[in-house]
């Protein structure tokens, strides 16, 4: 299988990189079209048997799937400028750009081309995204192919393309979430004392504990809070306070403003 990953980036670059490391892909399978050449260094030292190339396109017409990495404002440009090379009506092609949907993809390409929505996050790189795909026009076999290659980076599922736009929210953006919730907490603990390295390590840890957990009973988040909790403790005198502070609120509302339609 020969796949051509169109952008270079964050998203793109990462993508290479998972499937580089996963075994499922050979790397010099993999072509990675990198449009100023900045990441070249970067994805070589990654495997030096994938192939960077710099504006060159031609990978395009021989790719079995073509994996769409560039910005959403981009895609319609650059699927009209090669449409030229778009011709194997067999080609899977994939977008990661947000709020481009699968029709818009099927007016730019052909109208039986089968179009992959696919909502990955950057732990695609050490294959640890959660991946949302949704298709048109793929049959059954060309589903479980799009569907092998990203659960070898991760967690894959398929939905309707209504849920896109919450799922992206969830995921894309969430793991900045995430982040940002490390960040503070790590803020904390330096306030309290903790030296920065032992914080991190600290918030990562708990977070690993708390995921495997939740894996482990498939209990709901309260279930666990409430083994937490002890009455007139410290831990509900944390939480209230965090209430208080409007955390839950926050977190609702920074996912409803992220979710585009």
């Amino acid at each position: 299988m020969q796949i051509t990953i169109l952008g270079a980036g964050n998203m793109g670059g990462a993508i290479a990189c998972g499937l580089a490391i996963s075994g499922c892909i050979r790397p010099q399978d993999i072509t990675v079209i990198d449009h100023k050449g900045k990441n070249v260094p970067r994805l070589k030292a990654v495997s030096e048997d994938m192939n960077i190339v710099v504006a060159d396109y031609s990978s395009i017409s021989s790719a079995d799937v073509l994996i769409l990495a560039v910005k959403p404002w981009m895609i319609e440009d650059v699927l009209k400028t090669h449409k030229s090379l778009l011709n194997n009506p067999k080609q899977l092609i994939i977008s990661v750009a947000a709020v481009i949907t699968l029709s818009q993809l099927q007016e730019w390409t052909n109208p039986t081309q089968p179009v992959f929505r696919v909502v990955p996050n950057t732990a695609i790189a050490v294959r640890q995204s959660m991946t949302y795909i949704t298709s048109q026009n793929a049959d059954k076999e060309q589903k479980e192919q799009v569907f092998r290659i990203f659960s070898q980076l991760g967690k894959a599922e398929f939905v309707d393309e209504k849920q896109i736009p919450a799922i992206t929210s969830l995921t894309s953006c969430g793991i900045a979430f995430a982040f940002r919730y490390i960040r503070a907490a790590m803020e904390g603990g330096i306030e309290m004392g903790v030296y920065p390295d032992q914080a991190k390590e600290a918030v990562l840890q708990t977070l690993r504990g708390a995921i495997d957990l939740l894996e482990a009973n498939g209990n709901h988040p309260e279930v666990e809070i409430d083994k937490v909790t002890t009455a007139g403790g410290i831990t509900i005198k944390g939480l209230n306070e965090m209430d208080h502070a409007g955390f839950t609120s926050a977190v609702i509302k920074g996912l409803k403003a992220s979710n585009v339609k």
